[in-house]
């Protein structure tokens, strides 16, 4: 067997980075951003390996040709890539520096996943083109959990239009509450199972939207353990990127229907869930429930546990909303407008819609512990001709930084323009309260203590532990 195309790097010159999601949407705009911007940000000698999952082999054959692609195309037309060189430059050069290998998981099958998390952290990972030969990886630098559902069937006209008169297009398009939800698919065991008959008993009910928008990945990231972990501090830890929306509220979320399964929407409510693992998974209260899904026998020598962050890609259109070819063309017209009207939300395109994803996957350890980029929900944001930076979000009970912050405090935000605190904010957003902001907290532990049910229920109905 040969050795890997990046044999002969240092170990802190290689990074490796697992996308979910990647063949479609934002996890497109995803892979090819994290291509560029390591490129253009990480020294000469690095080396990025990009994982994209799919969930077939000619899926996965087909992203890592795109990723390619978009890898020469970038190679041979970046004056950028050019200037760096300092001197004679080689595109060649270039693409060397980039491996696309890939792995299958289905988010709805949880022997998928577990199968996908021991080929990463036990077995070897494959080139479905056949380029690279198989090959084991030493950890996962970032882990970013972009695949999922959304579970709509199409607008309620009648809702758009009074939305539409109490709070003008802009708002409208980026908070809006004329979304219809499909009826709630419960997941069978079989397919839960790969397939396979339960043998015995009946292992807990999983929504399809929740199990593939946030319960699979936090399985995922639980099995990753080993190659997120790290032996020490000198390391720097691994990185779970979760991907939530902008639109994830305190409405969104009823633990009388923790999954979304009889009458919530699913996809806004798995959202709210993200944002509530993610911001108060290290604080003190929740580590009594979340460190039992930090620990696990396979990283008793690894104590440094991975950080999760939070990110969302603005308002993108994408083909996860149901509409046919004409209500598709309008709805990109009516994004674009509200990005002209001002909206620093509405990014449209897969691209910018990566930004804050694919920030947080490459900014330094020491940027993102300066800024405490964890308790921070980061969105991509766009200026009006399109320009995209990360943008700090509000959210409901928590605020932009789990900050109390009154009118005049966010007067004296120091962001400009289109980054600015207030800029885009919900019509009805109200000021952070400390009730509020414990509230948030509890619910966080709630969700954290129901997660953790599920996962070992279903972990010992699966004869795993």
């Amino acid at each position: 067997m040969s050795s890997p195309p990046w044999a002969g790097a240092s170990s802190d010159d290689l990074y490796f980075v697992l996308l979910t999601g990647a063949n479609s949407g934002v996890g497109v705009g995803i892979g090819q951003r994290i291509i560029d911007e390591f490129l253009n940000s990480r020294p000469l000698s690095s080396h990025l390996i990009l994982i994209p999952t799919t969930r077939s082999k000619t899926k996965s054959r087909d992203t890592v040709l795109a990723l390619r692609s978009h890898l020469h195309q970038a190679a041979h037309t970046s004056k950028q890539l050019e200037a760096r060189s300092g001197g004679t430059y080689d595109p060649q050069t270039t693409i060397a520096r980039v491996h696309v290998l890939s792995v299958q998981v289905d988010l709805c099958d949880l022997r998928s996943i577990r199968a996908a998390a021991d080929q990463l952290v036990n077995g070897k990972v494959t080139d479905p083109t056949g380029v690279i030969d198989d090959v084991r990886i030493p950890r996962i630098d970032a882990a970013l959990f972009n695949a999922g559902l959304g579970g709509w069937e199409g607008l309620d006209w009648l809702e758009f239009a009074r939305q539409f008169v109490a709070c003008g297009l802009t708002q409208s398009t980026t908070y809006p509450s004329f979304k219809k939800a499909l009826p709630a698919a419960v997941l069978d065991s079989q397919k839960l199972l790969g397939g396979e008959n339960p043998k015995s008993g009946s292992p807990p009910a999983l929504a399809e939207v929740f199990c593939a928008n946030v319960f699979g990945h936090y399985v995922l990231a639980h099995e990753l353990l080993p190659a997120l972990s790290r032996a020490n501090t000198s390391e720097a830890p691994g990185r779970v990127v979760w991907t939530s929306s902008i639109d994830a509220g305190y409405d969104h979320l009823d633990f009388d229907d923790f999954q979304a399964s009889r009458y919530m929407a699913p996809y806004e409510s798995s959202k709210r869930i993200s944002d509530l693992i993610c911001l108060t998974a290290d604080l003190p209260s929740v580590q009594k429930v979340s460190a039992s899904y930090f620990t696990s026998s396979a990283t008793a020598d690894k104590p440094v546990k991975p950080r999760f962050y939070l990110s969302h890609p603005g308002i993108v259109c994408t083909p996860m909303f149901p509409l046919n070819w004409f209500l598709y063309f309008w709805y990109w017209v009516v994004m674009h407008l509200s990005r002209l009207l001002g909206s620093p939300w509405h990014t449209v395109d897969v691209y910018p819609g990566a930004c804050a994803t694919s920030w947080l996957a490459l900014a330094d350890q020491s940027t993102l512990d300066a800024i405490d980029a964890q308790h921070i929900k980061w969105g991509s944001a766009v200026t009006r001709t399109g320009h995209a930076a990360p943008k700090k979000t509000e959210v409901e009970g928590w605020g932009w930084e789990g900050r109390i912050e009154d009118s005049e405090a966010l007067k004296r935000d120091d962001s400009d323009g289109f980054l600015h605190k207030t800029k885009g904010r919900k019509w009805d957003a109200t000021t952070l309260t400390k009730e509020k902001k414990a509230q948030f907290e509890v619910d966080g532990g709630r969700c954290w203590v129901e997660l953790e049910r599920l996962r070992v229920a279903w972990e010992a109905f699966l004869g795993w532990k």
